[in-house]
């Protein structure tokens, strides 16, 4: 994430006294890279065509309508975002934290406030995203596991191998053709497959 000053900040509210106090927190915190937006209309392509690096999202009394259609834009973007509302109940609350909203605040919109929920909501996405990596990468690890595991069935089947003779050869051919073991297992797999029934185990 960028340092305060090169961060880009879209503040996204359509009362023009509560977006001053926004402004205020943030140009006093060293923010000078900020866009305010004052029409939710189109908001997906605005966010498109600035890439800002943080939201904010102040409502005021937000409807349930509103609030879904913010919470859709949270999943979307995949960027930190502060929501201020003046109000709120658990199932909004709770919808919120579904939908990756870094920082929903109810009912703390104050200038000096502004700075330490932004840092929050970034850190927060950034632990959050960091999670997300771990997970991705466990469930990459074991899929392969798994493509490695059917590939050295077929070469045990098909070559009268043992697991370990299996598996040196999968490591071999990868690293004589500077691939992943993982996807020579796949190509394996897949023209065991095309070769027809026995092929694969």
């Amino acid at each position: 994430m960028n340092s305060a000053s090169a961060l880009k900040i879209l503040v996204i509210d359509d009362n023009r006294v509560r977006v001053s106090i926004i402004e205020a927190g943030l140009r006093d915190a060293g923010y000078d890279q900020v866009t305010l937006v004052n029409d939710v209309a189109g908001i997906a392509r605005r966010i498109q065509e600035l890439e800002p690096d943080v939201i904010i999202i102040d409502l005021e009394n937000p409807n349930r309508d509103m609030l879904e259609d913010m919470f859709q834009l949270s999943r979307a973007v995949k960027r930190p975002i502060a929501m201020f509302v003046d109000r709120s109940d658990s199932a909004s609350i709770e919808a919120a934290v579904d939908a990756g909203v870094s920082a929903y605040v109810v009912d703390g919109l104050r200038k000096e406030r502004v700075k330490p929920i932004l840092d929050m909501a970034i850190s927060r996405f950034n632990a959050f995203s960091r999670m997300e990596r771990e997970l991705e990468e466990a469930r990459s690890e074991l899929e392969n596991r798994k493509l490695i595991e059917r590939a050295k069935g077929i070469l045990m089947k098909s070559r009268g191998l043992s697991e370990d003779g299996a598996y040196a050869l999968l490591r071999k051919t990868a690293m004589n053709q500077n691939r992943k073991i993982a996807e020579i297992a796949q190509s394996l797999i897949t023209a065991a497959g095309l070769l027809g029934p026995g092929g694969e185990e």
